[in-house]
Protein backbone atom coordinates (compact mmCIF):
# COMPACT_ATOMS: atom_id res chain seq x y z
CA UNK A 1 0.00 0.00 0.00
CA UNK A 2 1.36 3.35 -0.99
CA UNK A 3 1.67 6.48 1.54
CA UNK A 4 1.96 9.86 1.03
CA UNK A 5 3.98 11.20 3.40
CA UNK A 6 2.16 10.17 6.97
CA UNK A 7 -1.12 10.19 5.08
CA UNK A 8 -2.79 7.40 3.71
CA UNK A 9 -3.85 7.68 0.01
CA UNK A 10 -7.19 5.44 -0.55
CA UNK A 11 -6.57 5.87 -4.06
CA UNK A 12 -3.19 3.06 -4.45
CA UNK A 13 -5.97 0.32 -3.04
CA UNK A 14 -6.89 -2.05 -5.59
CA UNK A 15 -10.06 -1.63 -7.55
CA UNK A 16 -11.43 -4.44 -5.57
CA UNK A 17 -10.38 -3.79 -1.87
CA UNK A 18 -12.15 -0.59 -2.92
CA UNK A 19 -15.21 -2.69 -3.81
CA UNK A 20 -15.16 -4.63 -0.82
CA UNK A 21 -14.71 -1.63 1.78
CA UNK A 22 -18.17 -0.09 0.05
CA UNK A 23 -19.53 -3.25 0.55
CA UNK A 24 -19.02 -3.20 4.17
CA UNK A 25 -20.35 0.49 4.73
CA UNK A 26 -23.26 -0.59 2.84
CA UNK A 27 -23.71 -3.40 5.24
CA UNK A 28 -23.44 -1.47 7.81
CA UNK A 29 -26.04 0.90 6.56
CA UNK A 30 -28.39 -2.12 5.86
CA UNK A 31 -28.09 -3.89 8.82
CA UNK A 32 -26.14 -6.70 6.93
CA UNK A 33 -24.86 -8.67 10.33
CA UNK A 34 -23.83 -11.79 8.55
CA UNK A 35 -21.87 -9.97 6.08
CA UNK A 36 -20.51 -7.88 7.96
CA UNK A 37 -19.57 -9.43 11.12
CA UNK A 38 -17.86 -12.14 9.46
CA UNK A 39 -15.83 -9.85 7.91
CA UNK A 40 -14.67 -7.89 11.17
CA UNK A 41 -14.19 -11.27 12.42
CA UNK A 42 -11.79 -12.43 9.49
CA UNK A 43 -9.50 -9.41 9.90
CA UNK A 44 -11.57 -6.21 8.66
CA UNK A 45 -10.96 -3.39 11.22
CA UNK A 46 -13.97 -2.21 13.09
CA UNK A 47 -12.83 1.52 13.60
CA UNK A 48 -12.37 1.62 9.58
CA UNK A 49 -13.79 4.76 8.33
CA UNK A 50 -15.28 5.35 4.95
CA UNK A 51 -13.93 8.17 2.87
CA UNK A 52 -17.32 9.99 1.77
CA UNK A 53 -16.61 13.62 3.78
CA UNK A 54 -17.92 13.07 6.92
CA UNK A 55 -15.44 10.10 7.60
CA UNK A 56 -18.36 8.04 9.25
CA UNK A 57 -17.24 4.35 11.05
CA UNK A 58 -18.99 1.32 10.50
CA UNK A 59 -20.64 1.28 14.05
CA UNK A 60 -21.93 4.84 12.94
CA UNK A 61 -23.50 4.37 9.78
CA UNK A 62 -25.67 0.98 11.88
CA UNK A 63 -26.20 2.72 15.29
CA UNK A 64 -27.50 6.04 12.97
CA UNK A 65 -29.51 3.24 10.73
CA UNK A 66 -31.40 1.95 13.82
CA UNK A 67 -29.31 -1.75 13.75
CA UNK A 68 -29.60 -1.71 17.33
CA UNK A 69 -28.28 -5.73 17.38
CA UNK A 70 -25.23 -4.81 14.27
CA UNK A 71 -24.62 -1.90 17.09
CA UNK A 72 -24.02 -4.55 19.39
CA UNK A 73 -21.96 -6.91 17.91
CA UNK A 74 -19.58 -4.02 16.37
CA UNK A 75 -19.27 -2.81 20.17
CA UNK A 76 -18.33 -6.59 21.00
CA UNK A 77 -15.83 -6.46 18.53
CA UNK A 78 -14.17 -3.48 19.72
CA UNK A 79 -16.53 -0.66 17.81
CA UNK A 80 -15.65 2.68 19.44
CA UNK A 81 -18.75 4.29 20.45
CA UNK A 82 -17.17 7.84 20.86
CA UNK A 83 -15.80 8.69 17.57
CA UNK A 84 -17.06 11.37 15.97
CA UNK A 85 -16.96 12.00 12.46
CA UNK A 86 -15.60 15.28 10.49
CA UNK A 87 -18.83 17.17 11.03
CA UNK A 88 -18.24 17.05 14.48
CA UNK A 89 -21.17 14.19 14.83
CA UNK A 90 -21.37 11.79 17.84
CA UNK A 91 -23.29 8.40 16.86
CA UNK A 92 -24.87 8.86 20.19
CA UNK A 93 -26.66 12.21 19.13
CA UNK A 94 -27.63 10.59 15.84
CA UNK A 95 -29.27 7.48 17.25
CA UNK A 96 -30.91 10.26 19.63
CA UNK A 97 -31.98 12.48 16.58
CA UNK A 98 -33.77 9.73 14.84
CA UNK A 99 -35.65 8.16 17.91
CA UNK A 100 -33.18 4.87 18.09
CA UNK A 101 -33.97 4.21 21.86
CA UNK A 102 -32.82 0.76 21.75
CA UNK A 103 -30.01 2.12 20.04
CA UNK A 104 -28.50 4.79 22.42
CA UNK A 105 -29.13 2.21 25.19
CA UNK A 106 -26.54 0.04 23.74
CA UNK A 107 -23.70 2.99 22.61
CA UNK A 108 -24.25 4.60 26.82
CA UNK A 109 -24.25 0.64 28.11
CA UNK A 110 -21.00 0.79 26.36
CA UNK A 111 -19.52 3.74 27.61
CA UNK A 112 -20.49 6.29 24.93
CA UNK A 113 -20.41 10.00 26.08
CA UNK A 114 -23.59 12.00 25.52
CA UNK A 115 -21.57 15.23 25.58
CA UNK A 116 -19.58 14.26 22.25
CA UNK A 117 -20.56 16.31 19.53
CA UNK A 118 -22.51 19.52 18.75
CA UNK A 119 -25.18 19.29 19.53
CA UNK A 120 -24.60 16.71 21.86
CA UNK A 121 -26.70 13.57 22.37
CA UNK A 122 -28.01 15.39 25.88
CA UNK A 123 -28.88 18.94 23.77
CA UNK A 124 -30.70 16.69 21.17
CA UNK A 125 -32.74 14.77 23.28
CA UNK A 126 -34.16 17.86 24.93
CA UNK A 127 -34.45 19.80 21.64
CA UNK A 128 -36.56 16.65 20.68
CA UNK A 129 -38.22 16.37 23.43
CA UNK A 130 -36.83 12.62 24.17
CA UNK A 131 -37.31 13.08 27.63
CA UNK A 132 -37.23 9.03 28.42
CA UNK A 133 -33.81 8.91 27.47
CA UNK A 134 -32.43 12.24 29.34
CA UNK A 135 -31.94 9.33 32.56
CA UNK A 136 -29.89 6.78 30.32
CA UNK A 137 -27.57 9.54 29.21
CA UNK A 138 -26.90 10.91 32.28
CA UNK A 139 -28.41 13.81 32.04
CA UNK A 140 -28.32 17.27 34.55
CA UNK A 141 -29.40 20.24 35.09
CA UNK A 142 -25.56 21.73 33.81
CA UNK A 143 -26.43 19.81 30.53
CA UNK A 144 -28.99 22.19 29.84
CA UNK A 145 -27.57 26.30 29.52
CA UNK A 146 -29.14 28.63 27.64
CA UNK A 147 -27.19 28.36 24.78
CA UNK A 148 -29.16 24.82 23.74
CA UNK A 149 -32.21 25.63 21.68
CA UNK A 150 -35.77 24.80 23.23
CA UNK A 151 -37.59 22.06 22.15
CA UNK A 152 -38.74 21.94 18.74
CA UNK A 153 -42.39 22.74 19.30
CA UNK A 154 -43.80 19.93 17.34
CA UNK A 155 -40.99 17.74 18.11
CA UNK A 156 -42.54 14.06 20.02
CA UNK A 157 -40.57 10.81 21.06
CA UNK A 158 -41.56 8.53 18.12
Amino acid sequence: MAQTGTKFDPASLPSETIEFAHRMFDAARSGNSELLVAAVDAGLPVNILNEKGKRNSLLMLAAYAGHVDLTKKLLDRGGDPNLVNDLGQSMIAGAVFKGHDDVVRALAEKGADPRLGQPNAIQAAHMFKRTQLMSVLGATEEDIGPEVPAPVPHAAAP
